[in-house]
């Protein structure tokens, strides 16, 4: 019996700021963040678009098209939570109108909560083949104002369907991890931005992407030139692309040529929305669906991060009739319908942003019909609506 993806789910805010306009306000090179990080553009979240929110929108993308009924399990995947104790997910459910009966609750190890996530999904669609998953990884990739990983901010969020006999991404047993406890990235409970060791993080994500990838063809006796499909966690695009070359040095012009185009195709979206943490290497995987050439059964690598340190390499197989399942219009009319903002607007939505919540202010949201935002708190309580 086969498990994996059968749907996969895209939202990102209606704002963006575009990368030259952020190197000329910082006395850049414009090279420096097109090339030198691999950015074009930047998602921005106001104060009506959190984690919740953003998972909420992304599901909707194919909650009508499943059956509710057969989910039984949903895991939310951040490190943008909301709340200390409840869960993202039950917000999520609320809001979805699945069954009391679905199990769920949230995860977090910095940008691995998604793959984390997926991994137990996978696990119980096996033990329960009848049954569905939802999964989610949303964020808000927020590191400040004027800093160093100012343009590797973003935001966004994945959402995929796990089933038997999967419609989109076969995933294969078995799996490399490696985990060790260093401070590359971290989030204190008393900082609303992210502190960040930048030189020493990609040193890490690459270290770790050379163990598993290196370990799981010699678990699976591969060789590089035995996977149609490389893609990875991208904070920026150049991260990915520094890892994939250490995935080619020494291959053939045939594989190495093949491996760098279907990067270039997974990198597409990374490079207009950013850094969305654990939704990143899922927004590959979209991405190189919607603009790779794949056939049905091609094998897809996928390397898995998150800071602190936790990486897996782990792969899945295409599935005949995938592009079917996807709908690239309805993605690129998200990105085209967001809104461009001065380098002034950006500051100051993202000042507002990281405000704690006024007690008993109502929010109004400029974002389409349909779409569900965070309105405000009262008695404690987080309130979210839909447009």
């Amino acid at each position: 019996m086969q498990v994996g993806i059968d749907k996969i789910g895209f939202y990102t805010p209606n704002k963006y700021v575009d990368m030259i306009d952020l190197a000329n306000a910082r006395n850049q090179d414009p090279n420096k963040f097109l090339i030198g990080i691999g950015q074009e553009k930047m998602t921005v979240a106001d104060e009506t678009q959190d984690a919740v929110s953003m998972g909420i929108n992304a599901t909707l993308d194919f909650v009508d098209e499943i059956d509710k009924d057969k989910v039984g399990l949903m895991i939310f995947g951040t490190e943008s939570s909301v709340d200390q104790s409840k869960s993202a997910s039950l917000f999520v459910k609320t809001a979805l109108n699945l069954r009391p009966e679905v199990r769920t609750f949230e995860v977090k190890e910095a940008c691995f909560g998604l793959t984390a996530a997926l991994m137990m999904a996978t696990d119980f669609v096996r033990l329960h083949p009848e049954q569905t998953a939802i999964v989610i990884g949303s964020d808000i990739a927020r590191y400040g104002l004027n800093t160093g990983g100012e343009v590797t901010q973003g935001a966004g969020s994945i959402s995929m369907l796990v089933k038997a006999d999967p419609s989109i991404l076969a995933l294969n047993e078995g799996h490399s991890a490696y985990s060790d406890d260093i401070n590359d990235f971290w989030r204190p409970n008393n900082s609303k931005t992210a502190m960040v060791d930048g030189k020493y993080s990609t040193q890490v994500y690459l270290d770790f992407f050379t163990k598993t990838f290196e370990d799981y063809k010699k678990q699976k006796n591969l060789k590089t030139e035995d996977f149609d499909a490389l893609i990875y966690h991208l904070p920026f695009t150049k991260m990915g692309l520094k890892a994939n070359r250490l995935a080619i040095a020494d291959e053939s012009e045939v594989v190495s040529e093949k491996l760098s185009k279907t990067f270039e195709a997974s990198k597409k979206l990374s490079v207009n929305v950013g850094n969305v943490y654990t939704a990143s290497l899922y927004l590959s995987l979209l991405s190189l669906l919607q603009n790779g050439e794949l056939a049905p059964n091609d094998l897809i690598g996928l390397f898995s991060y998150g800071s602190g340190a936790m990486a897996e390499f782990f792969t899945g197989n295409v599935v005949e009739g995938f592009k079917q399942q996807l709908h690239p219009d309805k993605v690129q009319a998200r990105l085209d319908a967001r809104t461009k903002l001065t380098i002034p607007e950006y500051e100051t939505i993202f000042t507002q942003s990281l405000a704690d919540p006024v007690e008993g202010k109502e929010l109004s949201s400029d974002e389409q019909a349909g779409v569900w935002y965070f309105a405000g708190v009262k008695n404690g309580v987080r309130l979210y609506k839909q447009k």
